[in-house]
This record gives structure tokens, C-alpha cells and sequence, in this order.
């Protein structure tokens, strides 16, 4: 399964709001993937450390967004460690990078570089990450986030660096699950539908076709079809093909009044 752990108080105020959501989905689906589960957390270390430890024993690939920058907020970094009981180290290749943009930065500001200035000195501390840890590439400026167990990746919480690194582990360091949650909808209109009496037949339907699942979604004013359900099946799509015809047969026994038919893949 693949999770994400999004990370910030600014998320769950409102004072920003969270594109990480869409764009995995979006990552994962054009490599024939799906996502499992998301959770959202605020700068709160303890529960931070509790998702990321869920994480690590999970066996899931998880990617975690935000925190791991160098000011007092950003915690991710020691509660992954405290989460996978290792100490903080710098990372001699992330402290390599951290030096060579911070040399740029300053040579584009036509200044001195001083790897030893405070400012320096606290640039690094954005290369310390749980011993072990490997590091996850930053094309946008090179700064690396890391990855723990070689399937728990943390990234910034800036989506110009994020999504590029997400894609990057998803091609790298998980081609192998391409095309693993390449799924099938099939759903049809169904008028006036009530979902208490239909919920037999979906439940009928999931019980003889398994790993397909039923999906029922409800509306009182849609503009063209007024109130209705949008009844589906979703699941393999050599499987579906068959559910959906059953679905079919099914609505026809209760006189169901129904409209177009749409496929999603």
C-alpha cells in the first residue's frame, strides 16, 4: 500500500491550503499506482513521531510532506529518528550539497563564503538525518530530504521541491510497483435510488466478486440528472466487466429507473 503523512499547522488552521493530496494522486496514477490512506498532522512532535513510527512498521511505501527545514517548527527530522531509535547525524553527501548551494547562493549575492559562518552552520543542520538514512534527491535546489528503510520518504513541504521528488522515488525506487493499482470504474445513474434498499445487492455483489468493491454516490441537486445515486463497481479491470453486469441485472429486478453509464480507468 502507499500512505502520506502531510505535516503542518499552517495546513490544519486553513492559513494554507494542501495541494500534496492531488498531486500524489495524480503522480501515482500515471504510473498505474493508487493511494491507500493520508493523514494530516500539526508541528506536534509526539504525534508526528507516532505517524512516522506507523510508518516505518507498516511495511507500506509512505511519503511525508513538510517539517524538515531548520527552524524551530520543523521537527520531522527528530521524530523520525526518535521513531526509528536512531540518533540524528549529518549526512556527509546531504552536507556536500548543503555546502555547494550555499557557495552559489552566496556567489550569486557576491559575497564571501564562509563555510563556517552561523548561518552556514544552521543551513546544515537541514543535512542531519536518522543514521541509516539515505538521501532523496532535491532537483529544484538540491538540498536533499531522506528516506528511511528505503520505502518511508521525507520531503519539504514546498511542492516546486515535493513533487519532483516524490516522482523521482516513484521511478528510482519503486518501478516495480508500476501498473500494481491500475483499477477500473464502472458506475450508472440510478433516479430516485435509495441506498438502504440497495444495499443488499451491493453487498451481494462485493461477496461474489472480491477484490471488487461497490461505491454509491448520492445527490439531492445535480444540475442534469436532479436526485440520484451514481452506483459503480471499481476494482481489476478484467473483473469489473462481470460485477457491473450483475449490478445491472440487479437494478432491472427493482424496476430501477436509470441514465448514462460511465467508465473511469
Amino acid at each position: 500500500m502507499i500512505g502520506l503523512i502531510i505535516i503542518g499547522d499552517e495546513i490544519l488552521s486553513g492559513r494554507r491550503q494542501d495541494k500534496h493530496l492531488s498531486k500524489a494522486i495524480e503522480l501515482l496514477g500515471e504510473r498505474g499506482m493508487a493511494l491507500s490512506w493520508a493523514r494530516y498532522v500539526g508541528d506536534d512532535p509526539e504525534r508526528i513521531t507516532e505517524e512516522v513510527r506507523h510508518a516505518l512498521t507498516s511495511g507500506d511505501v509512505v511519503f511525508s510532506f513538510g517539517g524538515i527545514g531548520a527552524t524551530p517548527d520543523d521537527c520531522t527530522r527528530a521524530c523520525a529518528g526518535q521513531a526509528a531509535g536512531r540518533p540524528l547525524v549529518l549526512h556527509p553527501q546531504a552536507r556536500e550539497l548543503i555546502l555547494q548551494r550555499s557557495q552559489e547562493m552566496a556567489e550569486e549575492a557576491g559575497q564571501a563564503f564562509d563555510p563556517g559562518a552561523p548561518d552556514i552552520l544552521q543551513r546544515l543542520q537541514m543535512g542531519f538525518f536518522p543514521e541509516g538514512a539515505t538521501i532523496l534527491p532535491n532537483p529544484y535546489n538540491r538540498i536533499p530530504g531522506f528516506t528511511l528503510e528505503g520505502r518511508v520518504h521525507f520531503m519539504p513541504g514546498f511542492p516546486v521541491m515535493a513533487w519532483p521528488m516524490m516522482a523521482w522515488a516513484l521511478d528510482h525506487l519503486h518501478r516495480d510497483l508500476h501498473g500494481l493499482g491500475r483499477k477500473r470504474e464502472k458506475a450508472i445513474v440510478v433516479y430516485g435510488g435509495i441506498e438502504s434498499l440497495l444495499t443488499p445487492l451491493m453487498v451481494s455483489i462485493e461477496a461474489r466478486f472480491a477484490p471488487v468493491k461497490v461505491f454509491s454516490l448520492p445527490s439531492v441537486d445535480h444540475p442534469v440528472h436532479g436526485r440520484h445515486i451514481e452506483l459503480g463497481v471499481k476494482g481489476p479491470a478484467e473483473m469489473v466487466e462481470a460485477a457491473f453486469e450483475d449490478l445491472q441485472a440487479g437494478l432491472s429486478q427493482f424496476g430501477a429507473s436509470t441514465g448514462p453509464i460511465t467508465v473511469r480507468n
